[in-house]
C-alpha cells in the first residue's frame, strides 16, 4: 500500500507516517519503480503498535527503546510492562495532584461566594488570592 493509504488506515497525515520513518520507527519502505513508497503488512502492524503504545502514554523514546529490543530479537514484554507499572504511578501521582488543585479551586470558589467583591481594595490585587 501506499503512504496515503497507510496513514488513512490510522486516521494520520502522511507526514506523520514520514516523520515515524525519519525517527527510526518504521523501517525505509520499499520503493515502486517510480519512487512511491510501499508499505507492507509489517509496516500496518508496526504503525499499530506505535498508535498504541502512544495511546497507552508511552513516549516515543519509549516506543523506540522496545521497537530497538524486538528488532534485536528480545522479547520486549518484561520490559512493556515495567514502563506500564512506572506510568501507572505516574497517572495516579497526577490525579492526587490534580484532586489537591481540585479542593483548592472548590475552596477559592467557595471564597468567591461569601466575599463582596466590592471589598477588593486598593492594597490587594484580588482579596478572593489573598488568602
Amino acid at each position: 500500500m501506499h503512504i496515503g493509504e497507510l496513514a488513512d488506515t490510522f486516521g494520520l497525515p502522511p507526514e506523520t507516517v514520514r516523520f515515524y520513518e525519519r525517527r527510526g520507527l518504521l523501517a525505509e519502505p520499499q520503493r515502486s519503480p517510480n519512487g512511491y513508497r510501499i508499505y507492507d503488512e509489517t509496516s500496518r502492524r508496526r504503525l499499530t503498535f506505535i498508535r498504541t503504545a502512544q495511546a497507552a502514554g508511552l513516549t516515543l523514546a519509549e516506543i523506540r527503546g522496545i521497537l530497538d529490543l524486538r528488532d534485536e530479537g528480545t522479547a520486549p514484554c518484561s520490559h512493556v510492562a515495567a514502563l506500564l507499572t512506572t506510568k501507572l504511578a505516574e497517572v495516579k501521582q497526577r490525579q492526587q495532584h490534580l484532586a489537591a488543585l481540585e479542593a483548592e479551586l472548590n475552596q477559592l470558589l467557595h471564597r468567591c461566594r461569601t466575599l463582596d467583591l466590592a471589598d477588593c481594595d486598593d492594597g490587594e490585587v484580588c482579596h478572593i488570592l489573598s488568602g
